[in-house]
C-alpha cells in the first residue's frame, strides 16, 4: 500500500513544488510507482512535469468536487513510473465550493483510498495557505515534509503549520506525523542559516533531513523545460541533492551514486489517462 506524503508549508516560495517534482522523479527512477497530486491552483507541479494545462480535461478540482473519479483524471507523465493528478486555475474556486459539501475535509482522502494500492508513494503538493484544500491534504496523508528557508521569519510559519497539524491530528488524522523538515535554497556559509537550523533542531530533534538543498541554477531552469532536474541535467549538483533526499526517504544513507546512468524517458503520453 502506498505511503502518502504531503509537502506543506503555508509560506510560498519555499520549494514545495520543486521538492515534489524532483523527489518523485528520483523515486520513479528507482522503479517505484509514484503519483503526484497537485493541489495548488498555481499548478507548478503540473507544469514541472511538462503537462500542458490547456490539454487537461479533468483535474484535482473535478476530483474534489465529485465530478470525476480520480482514476479518470490521473495522467501518465513522460518520466519513468511517475503519474500526476494535475491542477489548473479552476482549483482556485474550490475552497468556496467545498463549504457546501459534507465531509469536506475528507474528500481527497476518500478519492486516494480508491487508488492507493496502485502506487508505492503518493506525494501531495499543497497550496501556500492553510485552507480547506491543505486540510484535505493533511487529513489524507501519512506524513508531512516541510520545506523551509533557513530564515528567522520561516520559524513563525513553521510554528503555525505545527499548530495546524496538531488540530488535524486531534480531530481527523491521529496517525499523521512530520516525515522531516527540509531546508531549501540553503547556504551553510551564512551564520543566520546555521542558527535557524540549530533552533529548529532544538524543538524538532531528529526531524531535520540531513540533506539540505542549496540554490542551484539547473534546478531553477528545469521547470521551464517541463522536466525534473535529473532529466534536465543528470550531472548537476541539484540532481545530486535530490538523489540524496530520495535516499533518506527510502531509509538509506544520503549519498550520491558514483556511477550515474542517463535517465530514460518512458515516453508515456502526458495527455493520456491512467489505466487501472
Amino acid at each position: 500500500m502506498g505511503k502518502i506524503i504531503a509537502v506543506a508549508n503555508q509560506k510560498g516560495g519555499v520549494g514545495k513544488s520543486t521538492t515534489v517534482v524532483n523527489l518523485a522523479a528520483y523515486l520513479g527512477s528507482r522503479g517505484l510507482n509514484v503519483l503526484c497530486v497537485d493541489s495548488d491552483p498555481q499548478g507548478n507541479t503540473t507544469t514541472g512535469f511538462g503537462v500542458k494545462k490547456k490539454t487537461v480535461k479533468a483535474s484535482t478540482y473535478e476530483v474534489l468536487t465529485g465530478k470525476v473519479r480520480i482514476q479518470d483524471a490521473i495522467i501518465h507523465t513522460d518520466f519513468n513510473n511517475v503519474s500526476i493528478l494535475p491542477a489548473t486555475e479552476n482549483l482556485a474556486g474550490c475552497e468556496i465550493e467545498l463549504i457546501e459539501f459534507e465531509n469536506r475535509v475528507n474528500r481527497l482522502k476518500m478519492s486516494l483510498l480508491t487508488c492507493k494500492l496502485d502506487y508505492d508513494y503518493i506525494l501531495i503538493d499543497c497550496p501556500p495557505a492553510l485552507g480547506t484544500i491543505t486540510i484535505n491534504s493533511l487529513v489524507a496523508c501519512d506524513s508531512i515534509i516541510v520545506p523551509m528557508l533557513a530564515e528567522f521569519y520561516a520559524l513563525e510559519g513553521l510554528s503555525q503549520l505545527v499548530n495546524t497539524i496538531k488540530i488535524v491530528k486531534s480531530n481527523y488524522n491521529p496517525s499523521i506525523e512530520i516525515e522531516g523538515i527540509l531546508f531549501t535554497m540553503f547556504d551553510g556559509r551564512l551564520n543566520v542559516a546555521n542558527d535557524v537550523v540549530a533552533e529548529v533542531e532544538k524543538y524538532f530533534p531528529g526531524k531535520i533531513f540531513e540533506t539540505k538543498i542549496p540554490r542551484n541554477v539547473r534546478v531553477s531552469e528545469a521547470p521551464s523545460h517541463g522536466m525534473p532536474v535529473m532529466y534536465y541535467d543528470k550531472n548537476s549538483k541539484g540532481a545530486d541533492f535530490y538523489e540524496m533526499l530520495g535516499h533518506e526517504i527510502l531509509g538509506e544513507s544520503p549519498t550520491v551514486s558514483k556511477k550515474k546512468k542517463r535517465p530514460l524517458f518512458s515516453f508515456g503520453k502526458s495527455s493520456g489517462k491512467e489505466n487501472h
